[in-house]
């Protein structure tokens, strides 16, 4: 990631779905209101729409993009989600700037209750995430093997 000039608040590329079944975006907004950042937001119909996008963003001079979106219950869901996390990958190596994905299946909760505070948790963490590589990139040296997880409770990291 190139080093951000201390002079320029960071932008953050939010890149979300229409085929989601909660509003990531705003979620992401949101959490990221708290952070001395700039953001974009441009939603796209699906997951695989998510790659170019974040590329289009960065190339334009986003610092990191968020790619938010939701993956189906059905098999060729979880197929195009692999699909589009490989070209979220390739994105990646082709700007060397991060792309955060931050994708929920409809398959992890129990119900729709359970699936909204999920994908609520998971943007938000997440969202902050980018916030603090661009901002704070050592919070995460210092949370090493902590065990945090997004979308859920975290648990606990192991010693030997």
């Amino acid at each position: 990631m190139t080093r951000l000039s201390k002079t320029r608040r960071p932008l953050v590329a939010v890149v979300d779905t229409t085929f989601s079944r909660f509003d990531m975006g705003r979620a992401a907004l949101k959490e990221l209101s708290a952070f001395d950042v700039r953001t974009v937001r441009v939603t796209v119909p699906g997951i695989k729409d998510l790659a170019v996008e974040c590329k289009r963003q960065l190339d334009a001079g986003a610092d990191i993009a968020l790619a938010l979106g939701m993956v189906g219950s059905a098999d060729i869901d979880r197929q195009c989600a692999h699909e589009a996390s490989l070209g979220i990958q390739m994105a990646k190596i082709a700007t060397s700037k991060h792309i955060i994905e931050v994708f929920v299946h409809e398959t992890e909760a129990q119900d729709a209750q359970d699936l909204a505070l999920l994908f609520d948790d998971r943007t938000r963490k997440h969202a902050r995430n980018a916030a603090r590589l661009l901002l704070d990139p050592r919070w995460f040296v210092k949370r090493a093997g902590q065990g945090l997880r997004q979308g859920r409770q975290d648990v606990g990291g192991l010693t030997a």
